[in-house]
C-alpha cells in the first residue's frame, strides 16, 4: 500500500502519479466540452472567413498581433463595459487556432469589428500614433507593399474544411481571383473589420 511517505521519498512514482492525476483531471474538463452544443455549433449569423479575411488571419499571426491583443473579451462588468459583449465558444468554432491570449498590452480586438472604418485602420497600421497618440504599436508600412498570399489559398480552404469548416467548392474556386490586386494590408484590415460582427449582428 502507498503511503504519503513513500511517495514523497521517491520522485521518480511522484512524478508518476502527478502527470497521472494531471491528465486525468484535464480529461474530466476538457471532453465534457466538446458534447456541448453550445461550444461545437457556432452562433446564429457566423460565417466562415471569406479568402481575404482568412489571408488577414494569416498576416496578423505572422506580425505577431497576438502578442499584445486579447481576442477574448472576458465575463467581468468592466471589459464587457469597455469591449462590449463577452467573448462564447460559438464565435471560435471556424478558428484553426483560435486567438484567444490573454495578453493586453493594446486593447481587446475581439469585438473591434466595424467599430472603426478601412481608412482609420489603414492610418493605424503606417502611423499608430497619428490615430492613437499614446500608442506603443510599431508601424506595419511594408504591409502596404506585399501583395496578398493567392498561391495557397485553395489549399488552406480544403484543408479548413476537412476540420469542418463549411466552404463549398465554388467559394474555393473563386478564392484566387477574390485576392487579386489586394495587399497584405487590405487582407488584415478585412479581418479586423469582422471580429466580433456575428454577435453585434446577433444582438
Amino acid at each position: 500500500m502507498l503511503s504519503h511517505d513513500m511517495i514523497e521519498r521517491n520522485q521518480a512514482l511522484m512524478i508518476v502519479l502527478v502527470i497521472l492525476v494531471v491528465a486525468v483531471g484535464g480529461l474530466v474538463e476538457i471532453v465534457p466540452l466538446s458534447f456541448m452544443k453550445t461550444m461545437t455549433e457556432p452562433v446564429a449569423g457566423l460565417k466562415p472567413y471569406a479568402p481575404l479575411q482568412l489571408t488577414g488571419r494569416d498576416v496578423y499571426i505572422r506580425e505577431g498581433c497576438y502578442n499584445c491583443h486579447s481576442q477574448m473579451v472576458r465575463p467581468f462588468r468592466a471589459e464587457v463595459e469597455r469591449y462590449g459583449h463577452y467573448s462564447v465558444a460559438g464565435e471560435f468554432v471556424y478558428d484553426y487556432p483560435f486567438q484567444w491570449g490573454s495578453k493586453r498590452t493594446g486593447p481587446d480586438l475581439h469585438r473591434v469589428g466595424g467599430r472603426y472604418s478601412d481608412e482609420w485602420h489603414r492610418l493605424h497600421l503606417l502611423n499608430p500614433r497619428g490615430v492613437v497618440p499614446e500608442s506603443n504599436m510599431p508601424a506595419y508600412p511594408w504591409l502596404q507593399r506585399s501583395a496578398a498570399n493567392a498561391e495557397d489559398i485553395e489549399a488552406k480552404m480544403r484543408a479548413l474544411r476537412r476540420v469542418g469548416v463549411p466552404y463549398a467548392e465554388d467559394e474555393i474556386a473563386k478564392a484566387k481571383g477574390e485576392l487579386k490586386g489586394k495587399t497584405e494590408m487590405d487582407a488584415l484590415i478585412a479581418y479586423l473589420q469582422v471580429l466580433g460582427t456575428a454577435v453585434k449582428q446577433k444582438q
